[in-house]
């Protein structure tokens, strides 16, 4: 049924945000399944509506006007509250899920995460994946503004009180070197310190963590390359440019290089991050907890062992958690 001029419906709000997003009328009508006149329609109901122009339909591509770029932040809140009520409904009324919006560091993405997406399709019949992958500082600005339902990311410290927290695995940062750099029976900090280090970037939150540690030890590093790949930082290292130091799960999903590094513990104090499992308290009954159980799973037979297989010192630095969310 067409909605009439004049209302404004939720319908209307994700045309006009899929529109923003993709700044372009018939971009957004392939991500919503419509066709491009239907999307228009919607967008001139919604300017009715409103009354006021959002669009400039005729540019290339499709800009906001001033007006669409304030209604735009309040579409945004608008569909989170739908989609956080739609989840709720659905626990109170023991209906199955049917949207489940996914946020998980890039840690994981290549191995982990399409598994996890599998292992959840079987037991959540019917329902629907979003997946976001990015920086954890990220993922946790998104699960606070209602645009995420579960994330997956390093713990950064105190929970909100609203937030349930699952536990799944513990890594200590290494050091990772290329291959004969380094003479583990010598003095392995004055060797490194003889050679750049290859930076993770400190715009993310393992980088500032890396780089407080570092300033706790009093150590100043010279570095020519601040990067947010691992796969670059790795294949850096494994060309002889330098060394750096980050944690295993970084590590495995650059196994095309490992042939070419040498891993050594930090030669100061250690260093630890944990990666939990955040949502909010209660909405999504035990799907929380069921998510960080089969990521556990994967994450011992897709990372761990084979990390320890190949440097097996990496056992006391990779351990999976066992405990409850909180």
């Amino acid at each position: 049924m067409q909605s009439s001029p004049g209302r404004i419906t939720l319908w209307g709000i994700e045309v006009f945000v899929a529109t923003a997003e993709e700044r372009s009328i018939s971009a957004a009508a392939r991500r919503l399944g419509a066709s491009a006149s239907a999307v228009s329609q919607q967008l001139t109901n919604l300017e009715t509506a409103l009354g006021a122009a959002l669009l400039v339909r005729n540019a290339r591509p499709v800009t906001l006007t001033p007006a669409g770029e304030a209604f735009r932040r309040r579409a945004q809140s608008i569909l989170n509250e739908a989609a956080q009520a739609r989840a709720e409904l659905s626990v109170a009324g023991d209906a199955p899920l049917t949207r489940l919006r996914l946020g998980v560091i890039e840690d994981l993405e290549a191995d982990v995460t399409p598994q996890l997406l599998v292992r959840m399709s079987g037991r959540l019949d019917g329902c629907q994946f979003l997946l976001e992958t990015g920086a954890s500082h990220v993922l946790y600005d998104q699960l606070e503004a209602e645009a995420l339902d579960v994330i997956v990311a390093a713990d950064m410290g105190d929970a909100p009180p609203w937030a349930e927290v699952h536990p799944v695995l513990t890594e200590g940062f290494v050091v990772a070197a290329p291959r004969g750099m380094v003479d583990g029976a010598g003095d392995v900090l004055a060797q490194l310190k003889a050679h750049p280090l290859v930076q993770y970037t400190t715009r993310h939150h393992m980088g500032r963590l890396i780089g407080t540690h570092l300033a706790q030890q009093n150590l100043r590093l010279d570095y020519r390359f601040e990067l947010d790949s691992y796969h670059a930082i790795l294949a850096l290292v494994g060309q002889g440019v330098g060394w750096t130091i980050l944690p295993p799960l970084a590590l495995m999903r650059a196994r095309r290089v490992l042939g070419d590094l040498d891993l050594f513990d930090l030669p100061f104090a250690p260093l630890s991050r944990r990666i939990v499992l955040t949502a909010r308290q209660g909405v999504l009954e035990d799907v929380p907890g069921v998510i960080a159980s089969e990521l556990r799973d994967l994450l011992r037979d897709i990372v761990v062992a084979p990390a320890v297989a190949a440097y097996p010192h990496l056992s006391a630095r990779l351990q999976l958690e066992q405990g409850a969310g909180r």
